[in-house]
């Protein structure tokens, strides 16, 4: 049942919120609506009573409404988020408000101070489906009743209703009343989202950090790992959380272990948190080999709206030159993958993100303890390419002017994913690989050479890329660049 569009503007006059009082708002109706969910479904499986109209009407998410007057200040700002184009109403329905508080208070606190923003919460059109609940159902017996009889009785995902239609186009799109949109995801994309974090990695959503490494190798989980399980003894209120649900504190003995043997097998992308109490921790996700789950991955976190995520894995080196060991900064993209095409079509380029750039070539410089000399002839910036087909080198003949042309330096297959995805989802994205073969030049992976290169470089690798996080967490704000916005963006980041 939809609210009648004079009814809603007259619910949403009616309140002028802070920043702090429109998210404690829609925390307290955001609870309520679960917990009316978790009651009639409680019900019908002891009773077999289905809710009535009158009772899913208090299944709704709430929505959060910003709105823009004509005559209010139109500031000319330099950020690449927080700005209203035009005047009107913005809005969203909204999800886990508590867990997104500091983000939402950031980013409506930018609104009101520059533009005299007026918020408001109500009622959205949008039903929490059933299995977005469960969670914070409680302990209901879903033995007693079938998947098909909870659908039928209640409100279930709406894949259609919650695409990437906004993510894509650019559009701005209505969100009911004459409503811009407000944010790029919507409350059940997002909650859906968080539900296939947790299946796919094996792990809490909401541990979850906002600084995020992917990685192709397992050997980095372990590294990371024992970096996690050592900082949590030198950090109040750190853990690690880990596939399995998994935690490790200061008070674990022998962490790492611990760590190490968690779960991770059942899970087709694991991954692990080191979190902190003020939540500026950093993830590492294995998203194996291939693009298709560097896509589907990414698809997911994005909901998150992380600072930024890099990608540190292994690579082939393509020039002569380079050496077994050598590290490669990706400025281009040779995008020969295929998952993305549909979305970000080949002609699109992607930009490096030169605050990101920056501060990998300078994390490489202190962590390697090189002079810039010699660091410029172990790291060599330029073209990754990556294939879906592993076993590319056997079709060379048809690629070897493609390659030549592009003037690639290094080929995988999950790089222009991730950075593909950054750009797409506007999240800042980098790429630093390690040479592990050069398979045009008769230097392939051998067991023996392989395992001596791997106990050599990953300890390395992994250093970099936390050390290029501490150098990116000294100036956020400029991290998220203009470079990722397209026309008429959503004002929250």
């Amino acid at each position: 049942m939809r609210l009648d569009p004079c009814a809603r503007r007259a619910l949403y006059r009616a309140m002028n919120l802070t920043p702090e009082a429109a998210v404690d708002e829609l925390a307290r109706r955001h609870d309520g609506a679960v917990r009316a969910l978790a009651q009639a479904m409680a019900r019908f499986i002891e009773t077999g009573a289905a809710p009535n109209a009158e009772t899913r009407a208090r299944f709704r998410y709430p929505e959060l409404r910003v709105h823009h007057s004509a005559e209010a200040p139109q500031p000319r700002l330099a950020r690449a988020y927080g700005q209203l184009t035009a005047p009107g109403d913005y809005a969203s329905a909204i999800t886990q408000p508590d867990f997104f508080r500091a983000y939402l208070i950031e980013q409506l606190t930018l609104l009101v101070s520059d533009y005299g923003a007026r918020l408001s919460v109500g009622e959205s059109a949008v039903e929490i489906p059933y299995s977005f609940g469960l969670d914070d159902a409680g302990d209901l017996d879903l033995d007693k009743v079938s998947a098909s009889d909870l659908a039928r009785a209640f409100p279930h995902p709406q894949l259609a209703a919650f695409g990437d239609w906004l993510v894509d186009s650019g559009a701005p799109g209505d969100r009911g009343g004459g409503a811009r949109p407000l944010a790029l995801f919507d409350a059940a994309r997002v909650d859906y989202s968080l539900k296939r974090i947790e299946h796919y990695t094996g792990a809490p959503w909401r541990d979850v950090q906002p600084w995020i490494l992917f990685t192709n190798y397992q050997r980095y989980v372990e590294e990371f790992v024992r970096w996690g399980a050592a900082r949590v003894k030198e950090t109040p209120g750190a853990y690690l959380s880990c596939p399995g649900g998994l935690k490790v504190d200061a008070t674990t003995p022998d962490a790492e272990a611990a760590a190490l043997g968690a779960p991770w097998r059942m899970h087709q992308m694991p991954a692990y948190h080191f979190a902190t109490p003020e939540r500026s921790g950093v993830t590492l996700v294995n998203i194996g080999v291939g693009p298709s789950n560097a896509k589907t991955m990414t698809d997911h976190l994005a909901v998150l709206r992380p600072h930024c995520w890099l990608m540190i894995g292994h690579c082939g080196g393509l020039r002569h030159t380079q050496r077994i060991g050598d590290y490669v900064l990706a400025h281009a993209y040779l995008r020969r993958d295929k998952v993305l095409d549909d979305r970000v079509p080949l002609e699109i380029p992607l930009p490096a993100i030169g605050e990101v750039q920056v501060a990998l070539d300078s994390a490489a410089l202190k962590v390697s303890g090189d002079d810039r000399e010699e660091l410029k002839r172990r790291l060599r910036t330029g073209t990754v390419v990556s294939y879906a087909d592993r076993n590319w080198e056997l079709n060379f003949r048809d690629e070897r002017a493609l390659l030549s042309q592009s003037r690639a330096i290094a080929v995988d297959m999950e790089s222009c994913a991730i950075a593909a995805q950054g750009f797409r989802m506007r999240v800042p994205y980098g790429v630093l690989l390690c040479v592990s073969d050069k398979p045009l030049h008769g230097e392939i992976k051998l067991p023996g050479t392989a395992d001596k290169f791997y106990q050599r470089a990953i300890g390395e690798h992994l250093r970099i890329a936390l050390e290029t996080i501490d150098l990116l967490k000294k100036d956020v704000g400029a991290l998220h660049s203009r470079k990722l916005r397209s026309f008429d963006e959503p004002p929250f980041r």
